[in-house]
């Protein structure tokens, strides 16, 4: 993956004339993932939690990598319901450090223990951790006006991203760096990061534009 060759419009295009953003690739599963998750909008707390953790063990590593555990990751991790992950104690992490189908790190293992009991905290305080991320989408105003290869991919972080992750992290949460929170606020569909020409991006924009956000309560 990191080797490929970038085409200079950030597209491919399938033998089927499809045009997709390319670091999907031709890998079957990848594909699927951009065409049918990248970029649609979320707001169920338990699969923006899951995100969340994932892209903290995906550090280091690639996507794909982490795509391909995933359902290996669920198993181990209750689905990722976070009242459940809260209850996790050292020898859930004993047992998590011997499982071999997912990433073996104490550090991101624990974190992910930590951020579930954070998010209890949260749903309990405001009610939803989706209120908190969608409260950081940024104004399309500021957005760029067009979705090109070479515009996009100076975004690696954004103020927004840098805004929610100061937040998380002053909540307790770990491993939500703004580059880690920028790829989340991608995959979430917080943004719409389909480069202009991908079959996807108009859709996604259609998603967008139906979607409810949640609210998040406002103090008084």
């Amino acid at each position: 993956m990191a080797t490929r060759k970038i085409p200079a419009s950030g597209l491919i295009t399938a033998a089927d004339g499809t045009r997709r953003c390319f670091w999907c690739g031709e890998y079957d599963d990848y594909v699927r993932y951009h065409d049918r998750e990248w970029g649609r909008p979320v707001k169920r707390d338990q699969r923006l939690f899951e995100k969340l953790c994932l892209e903290g063990f995906q550090s280091g590593l690639s996507w794909l990598t982490i795509l391909r555990k995933r359902e290996n990751f669920r198993r181990a991790f209750h689905d990722f319901d976070f009242e459940k992950v809260a209850r996790f104690n050292q020898r859930s992490v004993t047992r998590l450090l011997g499982d071999a189908g997912i990433v073996r790190h104490r550090g991101k293992i624990e974190a992910a223990i930590e951020n579930a009991k954070r998010c209890c905290d949260l749903v309990d305080r405001e009610g939803s951790l989706a209120g908190l991320v969608w409260d950081h989408e940024p104004d399309p105003a500021s957005r760029p006006e067009r979705a090109t290869w070479s515009t996009l991919r100076k975004l690696t972080e954004t103020a927004e991203s840098r805004a929610l992750s100061r937040e998380l992290k002053s909540r307790g949460f770990r491993f939500v760096g703004p580059t880690t929170v920028y790829a989340f606020m991608q995959s979430m569909g917080v943004v719409n990061d389909h480069v202009e020409g991908c079959a996807e991006r108009e859709p996604v924009e259609a998603a967008r534009a139906r979607f409810r956000r949640p609210r998040r309560p406002r103090a008084g």
